[in-house]
């Protein structure tokens, strides 16, 4: 148990297959992500089968995130297959017409979006390449002027930074992919494009109307309208996840990194977990080892007491996955072991009353100089709440349940185990010797009832 900050890995074409899937999962893989923006829902369904099968045979906890795709917007198409360069200064339409486009305008499709729209809202175009100011809006079109200008080509996703989409937060594609994922009882469910509290509010309704198994809903943040409302969303959700590319393009890069800093405290105040995520390895694709600076993002992670470290392209395409794990997860053990960041983590957070049951339990374990916290899962709160005050020792979560044990896997610090004789028993002792603690002091948390028990 030298880890405590939990790996997200993205499966894709590079590991799709069972031998270097176990080999991941035995490196460290805590939650495997599935992009439902790629594939066919029964390809995305036999992954989730094999993972569990793996999962199984390896006799380790897995959690399943399904991460759907969201209101991702295009632009049209143009005339021919060239590529039209956009000049600072010039006007540009965008508009309801299909007819294919030309270096004056081309379509959005969204009548949504241009209803949004207002004068002086930016649109930006290939991950922000191309900055156009909106000049004018009429009933089906805008009027734009180019501010930073690019190559342009058909079908570019677009980023509208100033502006509250009023729109649905599951499109067709989601209902349909949502409506087969949750047949496959995944534990995560992750939104794109939030920008309210009642997007996921939306989405939860969508899932409890069909399923009575309890998926956890994960908000990715990923547009400034989200961080300002950071506190709204995270309530209404399960957990957090910052999307750093996205946010970087729609925010100027150099306050990704505070902004990121804030989401953590708010979230930790409200027992959220957290996942960093966006080019942690991305040089890793095809190479070897990871550059000085991916190798300070990822102990930065651990530093900052994120829950969870997520890849993205180096472990769906890149050359090899079981590397990437492998990497990370030295750097993260690391850096965990490392607690001169945060000394007396468990009574830093502002807004926690001192009285607070879970900040209690991490006080009476650092006073007691404890090796461990046990804790008799009936449900994931009790455990994730104390995870959120971040104390140095390792939380053991016994459940009885599957689902219990693989949603706690994102949480950090928390080293879940389904067994149903230890959970039956209260057998705090016997849940220690598992993970290899013979010695010392356990904080025992079992409903409302906290206790100190000595193993020696």
């Amino acid at each position: 148990m030298t880890r405590f900050t939990k790996i997200t890995a993205s499966i894709g074409p590079s590991c799709e297959n069972i031998n270097t899937l176990t080999q991941m999962i035995k490196a460290g893989v805590n939650v495997c992500r599935l992009n439902f923006s790629h594939d066919t829902n029964d390809v995305q369904g036999a992954k989730i089968d094999m993972i569990r099968s793996v999962a199984k045979n390896l006799g380790v906890p897995v959690a399943i995130m399904i991460d759907i795709q969201g209101p991702k917007h295009r632009i049209g198409d143009f005339e021919s297959e060239k590529h039209y360069p956009l000049k600072i200064g010039q006007k540009f339409i965008l508009d309801s017409d299909s007819t294919p486009g030309d270096e004056t305008r081309v379509q959005l499709p969204d009548l949504d979006v241009i209803h949004s729209l207002n004068i002086g809202d930016r649109i930006l175009l290939n991950d922000g390449k191309i900055e156009l100011r909106v000049d004018a809006v009429f009933d089906d079109a805008v009027e734009t002027t180019v501010m930073r200008g690019d190559e342009i080509w058909s079908r570019r996703g677009f980023n509208l930074p100033d502006t509250d989409i009023d729109t649905d937060i599951l499109t067709d594609k989601d209902k349909s992919d949502l409506e087969y994922a949750i047949t496959k009882e995944p534990d995560f469910i992750a939104v794109s494009f939030v920008q309210r509290g009642e997007d996921i509010a939306n989405v939860r309704d969508f899932i409890t109307q069909r399923t009575a198994h309890p998926i956890k809903i994960i908000a990715k943040i990923e547009r400034p309208n989200a961080v300002k409302r950071i506190v709204d969303i995270a309530n209404a959700s399960d957990g957090i996840m910052i999307a750093r590319g996205d946010l970087a393009v729609e925010l100027p890069f150099e306050q990704v990194p505070a902004v990121s800093r804030r989401i953590l405290r708010e979230c930790r105040k409200l027992n959220k977990p957290v996942i960093m995520a966006t080019q942690m390895l991305s040089s890793m694709v095809h190479t070897e080892f990871p550059t000085r600076a991916e190798i300070s993002d990822v102990a930065n992670t651990a530093y900052l007491r994120a829950d969870s470290a997520m890849t993205s392209e180096e472990t769906t395409i890149g050359d090899n996955p079981i590397n990437v794990i492998e990497t990370m997860n030295k750097i993260l053990a690391y850096s965990d072991k490392d607690s001169i960041e945060h000394p007396y983590d468990w009574c830093n957070i502002e807004n926690i009353p001192e009285n607070d049951w879970s900040r209690s339990v991490s006080s009476m374990a650092f006073l007691n100089k404890a090796s461990a916290i046990v804790v008799f899962a009936r449900d994931t709160d009790s455990a994730t709440q104390i995870s959120c005050r971040r104390p140095d020792i390792p939380i053991i979560a016994i459940c009885s349940d599957d689902v219990i044990a693989n949603q706690l896997c994102l949480s950090r610090g928390v080293f879940p185990v389904c067994d149903r004789y230890l959970f039956g028993q209260r057998d705090a002792f016997g849940a220690a010797a598992a993970f290899g603690i013979r010695t010392g002091k356990l904080v025992i948390v079992d409903d409302d009832k906290i206790s100190l028990r000595t193993l020696d």
